[in-house]
């Protein structure tokens, strides 16, 4: 129980740095930073192998962004794991800084691979697999797509190479918070994501996205499974945790004030102190 309330407390800390930037910057994208909170604190809370005193150390775990934009989240993960100071964060998206709108591995600690044209991470994620298997390397790709993104080619292409490769220590997390950047996913493509992973050949289960047991329970089985890669399909709410953002559908990229997000925050704080966090008495 101590370690899920450290993990709770450690996807609010995220939920919050990522507000409060977003609101140095004035607007960004906040639904899908939002919904992949939970498991960037499950990943950095424990469960990757990482030295943030030595980002580059190379038996690391490795994470690629695939939904780049969502890079904020990252950053504020990134930040309180201790790979650069937190007044970095006051900086994000703005002219000159370290950490951009999409991810750049070239400009941020921690950041394994450039990413932010959709649907190329899972191409990059089996590449750093391949790699790292040709090395003798056991450790850990990880790579996080959106339910939208999935409706590119590319994301399907590198599934069939990773199956046919058999990369069994590439694992997949698809954001299912149903919605892309003007609209619901079921509108524009259908199909369940894990019946189609399945269909790949890949190990694919759904969870719920914030359950930080239960993420962190498919994670294990599926660094156990090293027969196929796995994904792991998120079942969320597109700004969940964040109240202004959870009241507006079209949530993908909001202007935000600084008077939002200290209300957010502060909702943040009260629902976690109730333990209702991070979805609130509705759940």
């Amino acid at each position: 129980m101590a370690e899920n309330d450290a993990l709770a407390r450690l996807s609010a800390d995220i939920r919050i740095q990522t507000i409060r930037s977003l609101a140095c910057a004035g607007f960004g994208h906040i639904g899908g930073s939002m919904s992949i909170a939970d498991v960037l604190a499950v990943l950095y809370g424990g469960e990757m192998r990482i030295r943030p005193q030595e980002p580059d150390w190379p038996e690391r775990d490795y994470l690629v962004l695939s939904k780049g934009h969502c890079g904020p989240a990252l950053y504020a993960a990134l930040a309180l794991k201790g790979y650069f100071p937190m007044d970095w964060l006051d900086t994000v998206n703005q002219p000159g800084t370290c950490l951009p709108s999409h991810c750049d591995r070239l400009k941020t600690p921690g950041v394994d691979m450039t990413t932010g044209s959709l649907g190329q991470g899972l191409s990059a994620a089996a590449g750093i697999a391949l790699g790292l298997r040709l090395q003798g390397i056991d450790s850990r790709v990880f790579c996080i797509l959106g339910d939208g993104e999935l409706q590119e080619g590319q994301v399907w292409e590198a599934a069939t190479a990773a199956e046919h490769l058999k990369l069994g220590r590439l694992i997949a997390f698809v954001d299912e918070n149903k919605r892309q950047l003007d609209g619901d996913v079921a509108n524009v493509s259908g199909g369940d994501p894990v019946e189609k992973f399945c269909a790949f050949g890949w190990n694919a289960v759904r969870v719920c996205g914030w359950d930080l047991s239960g993420i962190s329970k498919e994670i294990q089985a599926a660094s156990k499974r090293t027969n196929a890669p796995s994904a792991i399909v998120l079942e969320t709410v597109k700004g969940i945790g964040c109240d202004f953002a959870e009241r507006e559908k079209m949530n993908h990229y909001m202007v935000i004030s600084p008077e939002m997000a200290n209300a957010a925050v502060a909702e943040i704080e009260r629902r976690l102190a109730a333990g209702v966090y991070p979805a609130g008495e509705g759940a």
